[in-house]
Order: structure tokens, then sequence, then C-alpha cells
């Protein structure tokens, strides 16, 4: 049982469905969860979008900040990468001073968590476009990850988004995987990973991360609670001849 009461607010597309039932698996601790769905296009979201939809993302978040919140977890990927790390820190300033409580952002979550477990080269899995992704690859690097390997469902509306399994991400990133990478990266939200995580951290025998589990991990040291248990336990690194793609 929590020693108090945490309420937090988790801001996310309108059409996700994965982030809130992984927050709560990952962060017991937190005992009000108010979801913000942010309306959203019916295609990618893109840059010109951006100041639209950061109007949409406080209006939608300013009803839920009556009483106090402890935190405010700010859940649109795309949304903070696309903006860049200026743009998300600025995205992340406007929910704190709404809330009057502290934001943590998945997008500028990402790098930290990857540094935990020691990776500055991952490998990639996406749900996005290859324009997309490439600007993604630029935040990581700006992070100071740098990416090896990468494959994309390459999702053109939320509706496709929504329809990936954690078989197929499971899969696609099996066949990813390279011998020369530190770990592996799963970006999104929406996708479903937090099942597959702890199966591909024993087969590839690397730290690998998804966004909302880097979420997850800032949140809980946003509230002074233990976020190390959510550094993947990696077992030893596999021998060169063990190394590479791994196939199904």
């Amino acid at each position: 049982m929590a020693d108090r009461d945490r309420r937090v607010i988790l801001v996310v597309p309108a059409n996700n469905t994965t982030m809130e039932k992984e927050i709560q698996a990952y962060c017991p601790e937190i005992t009000d969860l108010r979801i913000a769905r942010v309306p959203r296009p019916h295609r990618p979201l893109t840059v010109s979008d951006l100041p639209e939809y950061r109007k949409s993302t406080l209006a939608t978040v300013a009803p839920l900040v009556e009483g106090k919140a402890d935190l405010v977890i700010y859940g649109c990927t795309a949304a903070g990468f696309l903006a860049g790390p200026q743009g998300d820190t600025e995205a992340v300033k406007a929910l704190s001073d709404l809330a009057a409580a502290p934001t943590v952002s998945t997008a500028s979550s990402m790098g930290p968590a990857l540094h935990t477990s020691g990776l500055r080269r991952v490998d990639l899995v996406s749900p996005y476009l290859d324009w997309k992704n490439e600007i993604l690859i630029s935040f990581l690097a700006a992070a100071g990850v740098t990416v090896a390997g990468r494959d994309s469902f390459a999702t053109k509306n939320p509706t496709e988004l929504g329809k990936v399994t954690a078989d197929q991400v499971l899969h696609k990133c099996r066949t990813v995987a390279r011998g020369d990478s530190e770990g592996l990266f799963i970006a999104c939200v929406q996708l479903p990973t937090i099942d597959i995580i702890p199966v591909l951290t024993d087969e590839l025998r690397r730290p690998v991360w998804s966004a909302a589990r880097a979420a997850a991990w800032a949140a809980l040291a946003a509230l002074s609670l233990p976020a190390e248990r959510l550094v993947p336990d990696c077992p030893p690194n596999r021998t060169s001849a063990e190394s590479g793609a791994i196939t199904t």
C-alpha cells in the first residue's frame, strides 16, 4: 500500500491506448492517475502542427489541475522530439506552470534513461515514417545517443498505429538487433512493450528500453521514489560469435 496518495496527470494523444496501463504497472505508487487525452489529426503529427497541438494540450490539461498534482507526465513522444530539445523544454515549462507541479517529458527522458544503462549506441524500432525517424535520431543524438540499426512499422495514421501488436514489436526488435550496438530502444508510447522487454533483454543480453519505460523511470525519480528498479537487469554481454540479429 502506498504511504500516501500521489496524484499524477498523464498527458497522451487522444488515440493512445497503451501508456496508461504501462505507467500504472511500472508505477503502482501513483494512486490517482488522471488522463488528459489531447486531440490530434488523423495522420502523422508534423512540426507545423505543434503550435496548435500545444494549445490543445494546455486546454485539455486545464480541467484536471484543480487541487494539487504531484507530477505531470508529458507522454506525447512525437510532439516532444519534433519540437527539438528547446521546444520540448518549453512545453514542459508551460505544463508545469499550468499545473503548479513538476513535469517530466517522455522525449526528454529517453536519453537520460538510456544513459543509466551505459548506452551510447542503440538499435531503434519505431512506428514512424522515415522523415520523422530522422528527426527522432537527431533528437537522440543531441542527448548523446547514436542509432545503429533501425526498423519501423511506418504507420500512416493512428488507426494503423493502434493495430500494432506486442508480438509484431517483438519480431521486429529481434530482426533489427545488430552485433555492434549496445542496446535496443523502442520508440512511441503507443507500441505495447511492457511484456516483451524482459524477453528481449534475456535473448539479446543487452539493455532494452521503451519510451514508456523511460517516462516511468523519470516519473519515479521526480516523485523521489526508487527508479532504479526500472533499469533493465541485463545478463552478461554475448560473445562476438553469438552476436548479431536474432530471427524467428
